[in-house]
């Protein structure tokens, strides 16, 4: 089997949660390490790997195959941009980059360098997600004419993610919670005609967006995509409306709750929701109204790097492309124009 050296650019909560376990729970990967500014904790909980001082001194090492972008968002660009000039392979986290313009280059920079780019949309394998995507695919809805994806949360505090809150080029919730649910919708959808959004900044301590509501128009459906940090009591995740019936259905995956708590990914039952998080499907059959519970599919992120792994070593597409990203970028870009000129925006 080829081995894949892979390093990541932050041991931070992403590198510990999101990233190292998956990395490292795959047979083809080799975790070398990771560069680390102040606490040195990756070689801890990894023994073996190495923490790296500096981008110079991870990016010179030849061993080095595979890098994972996993800073700031303001900082993806120039990131990507030098790991990809060292010859280096690239997943880079949400938001890709600040603008379309920069996601572009990017990709024309991994195909003139003969490398692969991936974007981390790890939500693609939430298992709230995979249900819906389920049913969708099921036809029992109809034609689907009206679909909401939310990402609430609550908190009226600043973040200690100083790099969220404090204005710069990837700060604010369109680029944080944004990428997540505007890329479902492309997932399921493609992309839409045209852009209409309303963001706005409502905690009395918050000096970036912190809500936004960003409707995209298809020819024959409407996709609502709604984030705030003020919903104290949570609504459905999904709600969406078809010729034939709706689907409902709650947030609910657990992985990075009990990733935060130190589980490790690989279990039978990794990713399995509460029974009670099921969502309700009611729809018509043979002119009857059936309403019933939908058994939740399984989540698991580590199916995004098995998707890397066989890009690279069977030189596939990427299980997120650069396109992929690209096309979040040109919404989050059409929503902050809609939002300035106060119109719907055509793409």
């Amino acid at each position: 089997m080829k081995i894949i050296n892979t390093a990541l650019l932050s041991y931070g909560m992403s590198g510990k949660v999101f990233h190292a376990p998956f990395i490292n729970l795959h047979e083809g990967f080799h975790l070398l390490g990771a560069w680390e500014r102040s606490k040195k904790l990756i070689q801890d909980a990894y023994p073996g790997t190495r923490s790296y001082a500096s981008l110079d001194e991870l990016l010179a090492y030849d061993a080095v195959e595979l890098v994972v972008v996993n800073t700031p968002t303001y900082t993806h660009y120039e990131y990507t941009k030098r790991a990809l000039e060292a010859g280096k392979h690239v997943v880079v986290e949400k938001a890709f980059t600040s603008t379309v313009a920069e996601a572009e280059e990017l990709k024309m920079l991994a195909e003139k360098q003969g490398k692969k780019l991936a974007v981390y949309q790890n939500r693609r394998w939430d298992s709230d997600f995979l249900t819906v995507k389920k049913v969708i695919e099921s036809g029992k809805l109809g034609d689907i004419k009206e679909m909401e994806i939310h990402f609430d949360r609550y908190n009226l505090d600043l973040s200690y993610k100083t790099h969220k809150e404090e204005p710069n080029s990837g700060s604010g919730i369109v680029k944080d919670l944004g990428p997540h649910a505007i890329d479902q919708a492309l997932h399921l959808f493609g992309m839409p005609q045209a852009v209409f959004a309303d963001i706005r900044t409502i905690r009395p301590v918050s000096v970036v967006d912190d809500c936004f509501d960003i409707l995209l128009y298809y020819p024959t459906l409407h996709v609502r995509i709604k984030a705030t940090l003020i919903a104290k009591e949570p609504v459905p995740a999904y709600i969406i409306h078809g010729t034939n019936g709706s689907f409902l259905k709650s947030r609910a995956d657990i992985q990075e709750g009990i990733l935060l708590q130190g589980a490790k990914p690989g279990s039978a039952d990794w990713g399995t929701e509460p029974e009670s998080e099921q969502g309700t499907l009611n729809y018509l059959a043979n002119g009857e109204t059936i309403r019933e519970k939908v058994q939740s599919e399984q989540g698991n992120y580590f199916e995004f790097y098995k998707g890397v792994y066989t890009a690279l070593a069977e030189d596939k597409p990427m299980p997120v492309t650069a396109d992929d990203g690209i096309r979040v970028m040109q919404i989050i870009e059409a929503a902050f124009k809609s939002q300035a000129e106060k119109r719907v925006i055509e793409l």
